[in-house]
């Protein structure tokens, strides 16, 4: 656990459970992954081989969300199953948003978003219920500009009240605007207005836009959390990004190391976040840990609002 006021003191790449805790995800050739099964039991077999691979290799950072599925209660399983191992993780997770697919890729809605204060209340408590005891960092899954949460006083209160207990309290941010929300937090933050010390956020080589804002927050010490470093599948050897492909190629690397490799130099990153959904896939991330991203090309970066529109047109599978 964390003390109050304290940025958790971990680095590198964490494993995220978004992809690993339901049959369906917006990832590039998620549903391929899941040919050989995709029932609760298959999910949790392959959630618990991958976080035993990611323990192996030395990762301690773990994420997941209320909305992911059965990844709490999976995470939860696996700790309880290896009870020594605790102590060593930091253990994040989200609420806000409410899984409803009903295991179904080909769901209408996946999960509704409501950022209400009774709706913390009771998915903290599913939360604790899931993992066996508290995360160690508990973000607002997906703060946007029209959230009501950062002007909710009975909210943040209550998000106040769980750094009384050492837990790290942020948000995670998406969509075009991300960098805009994240200056709003922390100057609500720095006027004692919100106990935010933490950010999880989409910084990649296609939509860097939000690194100014990232940089602030971590100079002010917050935890910086990076996910979809690999552009939901968009920069590995299944995307579409045919000069980041050849960047990789020429530098003798696969396009998720590099990808994940440029998170990495960023002096805002904490911890990158790996996608994987096999072992392999993770394996394959946590070579990032050793590329220099070199001279990529200069115009990588998209327009975030095209990004964006674009990742929302990803099919779910």
């Amino acid at each position: 656990m964390t003390t109050r006021g304290e940025r958790p003191a971990v680095r590198g790449i964490g494993l995220g459970l978004a992809a690993l805790g339901r049959p369906g995800y917006l990832t590039l050739g998620h549903g391929d992954d899941f040919r050989d099964g995709a029932t609760v039991d298959d999910l949790r077999g392959r959630t618990h081989t991958v976080l035993d691979a990611a323990w192996a290799a030395g990762v301690r950072y773990v994420d997941a969300a209320r909305s992911y599925g059965l990844a709490e209660r999976f995470l939860g399983e696996w700790l309880a199953a290896h009870p020594g191992r605790r102590n060593e993780l930091t253990v994040g997770s989200k609420w806000g948003y409410t899984y409803t697919a009903d295991w179904r890729v080909d769901a209408e809605v996946h999960e509704v978003k409501d950022h209400s204060a009774a709706t913390f209340e009771r998915q903290w408590q599913e939360t604790l219920t899931a993992l066996g005891g508290p995360p160690d960092v508990y973000l607002v899954h997906s703060l946007t500009s029209d959230s009501s949460a950062l002007d909710d006083a009975e909210l943040l209160d209550r998000l106040a009240a769980l750094t009384d207990d050492g837990v790290t309290v942020g948000f995670s941010a998406s969509g075009p605007d991300q960098g805009a929300v994240i200056e709003r937090a922390l100057a609500v933050t720095a006027a004692g207005r919100a106990p935010f010390r933490a950010v999880q956020a989409t910084w990649n080589v296609l939509e860097p836009s939000a690194g100014p804002a990232l940089a602030r927050v971590h100079d002010a010490g917050w935890l910086v959390v990076v996910k979809e470093g690999v552009a939901n599948g968009r920069l590995t050897d299944r995307g579409d990004v045919a000069r980041f492909r050849a960047a990789a190629d020429a530098a003798g690397v696969a396009p998720d190391a590099l990808a994940l490799g440029a998170v990495l130099r960023q002096s805002f990153t904490d911890v990158a976040l790996s996608g994987a959904t096999t072992v392999h896939q993770l394996r394959s991330n946590l070579t990032a840990s050793d590329v220099v991203p070199g001279d990529l090309p200069d115009d990588l970066a998209e327009d975030p609002k095209a990004y964006w529109a674009t990742r929302s047109g990803l099919t779910w599978s």
